[in-house]
């Protein structure tokens, strides 16, 4: 199961590499074909803001297994084992809870929005507003997963405290 979890995860990068790429290409397309030929990419502004959101909620989805969002683990890395385990299995079962939130605001805007079209692309309004629940769906996929572990007590000391202090990550630069 990791190892699927790690190619998917691999896959998500290359799609937000991608993305990245589209969007700088069209920005900067845009930009040149303003300043020098006094003319434009029309999608260009709308493509990119929907490419930053979807690369930004699928870095969220990586970040997520990856443990890579910031926290501070004051209290819970003084706790036992058991406290340890009790914090992660409440801290999972509330980021469960808003995830389900996100998904089912997504969903339904993603529904109000399916016959409206954006004004320069044409694109139906629900792809933009379908990132929330593909990033729902994932996100709950791995957060029941790290719950299941929590639960059962295949998880270690380190794992149990779920956030990576800013500190952290400059220890861990070159």
């Amino acid at each position: 199961m990791d190892d699927w979890i790690n190619r998917f995860c691999k896959l998500l990068d290359a799609l937000i590499a991608i993305a990245l790429a589209v969007m700088v290409v069209l920005v900067f397309g845009n930009v040149v074909l303003r300043y020098a030929f006094n003319t434009g990419i029309t999608v260009s502004e709308e493509l990119s803001r929907w490419l930053f959101v979807w690369l930004t909620f699928m870095g969220a989805v990586v970040a997520l297994k990856d443990r890579g969002h910031l926290g501070t683990d004051m209290l819970v890395s003084r706790l036992p084992r058991a406290g340890k385990r009790a914090c992660a299995v409440l801290g999972q079962g509330l980021m469960l809870w808003v995830t389900w939130l996100l998904f089912s605001g997504s969903l339904q805007q993603a529904r109000i929005n399916a016959d409206v079209t954006a004004p320069t692309s044409g694109l139906s309004m629900g792809i933009f507003y379908s990132v929330g629940v593909v990033f729902a769906v994932l996100s709950a996929a791995l957060l029941l997963r790290e719950l299941g572990r929590a639960l059962s007590g295949r998880i270690t000391d380190d794992e149990l405290v779920m956030v990576q202090e800013s500190e952290d990550l400059n220890r861990s630069a070159p």
